[in-house]
């Protein structure tokens, strides 16, 4: 048996297709996963997962370079001899970002949960929905104040630029398939998104803190029972979820010009996702951010750019009409 040639050109679009679809599923992924785990885990409902995000975008801009805002941060430090010109920031480069970000959205996850979450983890979902959403509101007017409302992006990283065909090894096998147009940029997101997922997946499936997490999931009142304080695991969960929003705000902001109002844009997609995947679960996570990433990439590509939202809600549709806890939603945690 003989089996089909496909054209070099068509295995090129397929390929670009599927990189694209990978890296816009990426971001979805790192919010999903932190979502998904906040949620499966301590049964809250965040709202404000989207806020994150754009605190991830904004501080990422600040410390790798040295924007303009228009809002009243720059008169504001201005009258405090803080700054000399327009420009706010620190100027130290992507990787200095890279690192600090993840690190301070984390504690401010932290204290998120103290003094926000904590107090609502016995009360209604509606209750949680209420607080959270208020809370995003809050956030997206308190940055309209300081950073003005104008779009802004981040600089893709010098190390980052250009074509990915001038990579070595990586762009022998695509111009293997006759691949064009994929910057070296969405395989750096790529690259990023799996060791910060698997990373979070090694931890949640196979350390004695995972195990803590897990059991607690199933029967909080029994693992209280033995002892083992539970305050402090679900402390750090919601910590951890709240750096992968971070992160995903700044991967995304070379790619997505954001602005105070785009949190809310990337959450319902983000809450999809989860549904999907199935709540709780960080394979389903994974699944469903690629299932949407490659849909937008699939109907972008194919002229239908326009419709590209409407295809993850239609997909979201058809999954759960289907399987309505998700694709993977018989799992508890991971």
């Amino acid at each position: 048996m003989t089996l089909p040639v496909v054209p070099l050109q068509v295995a090129g679009d397929l390929v670009r297709l599927v990189i694209n679809g990978i890296t816009t599923g990426s971001i979805y992924i790192l919010l999903a996963v932190g979502l998904s785990i906040i949620l499966g885990t301590l049964k809250f409902v965040n709202f404000a997962h989207g806020a994150l995000y754009i605190v991830g975008a904004y501080l990422g801009l600040i410390i790798a370079q040295q924007p303009r805002f228009g809002g009243k941060l720059p008169e504001w430090l201005q009258d405090l001899g803080l700054i000399d010109g327009a420009t706010v920031g620190l100027g130290w480069g992507y990787l200095a970002a890279l690192v600090v970000v993840p690190v301070v959205v984390f504690v401010v996850g932290l204290l998120m949960e103290r003094f926000v979450a904590q107090p609502f983890y016995d009360r209604p979902d509606t209750d949680q929905i209420l607080l959270t959403f208020g809370l995003a509101l809050i956030l997206q007017e308190l940055f309209r104040v300081l950073f003005g409302g104008q779009s802004q992006s981040i600089a893709q990283p010098p190390w980052a630029e250009g074509s990915a065909l001038g990579l070595p090894l990586v762009g022998d096998v695509l111009r293997f398939f006759g691949v064009s147009g994929v910057s070296t940029w969405r395989l750096v997101i790529i690259l990023i998104t799996a060791v910060l997922v698997g990373i979070v997946y090694l931890l949640i499936e196979y350390t004695d803190f995972g195990l803590t997490v897990r059991a607690g999931t199933v029967d909080a009142e029994m693992v209280e029972l033995l002892g083992i304080r539970l305050s402090r695991p679900y402390l750090v969960v919601f910590g951890i979820g709240a750096a992968l929003a971070g992160v995903a705000g700044l991967v995304g902001g070379p790619l997505v010009n954001f602005n105070p109002d785009y949190g809310g844009n990337i959450l319902v997609p983000a809450f999809l996702t989860v549904v999907v995947g199935g709540v709780g679960s960080i394979r389903g996570a994974v699944l469903g951010g690629l299932l949407f990433g490659l849909v937008q990439a699939g109907l972008i590509q194919f002229g239908f750019a326009a419709w590209s939202e409407v295809g993850i809600y239609a997909m979201a549709a058809i999954v759960l009409l289907v399987r309505p806890e998700g694709l993977l939603g018989d799992e508890v945690v991971a």
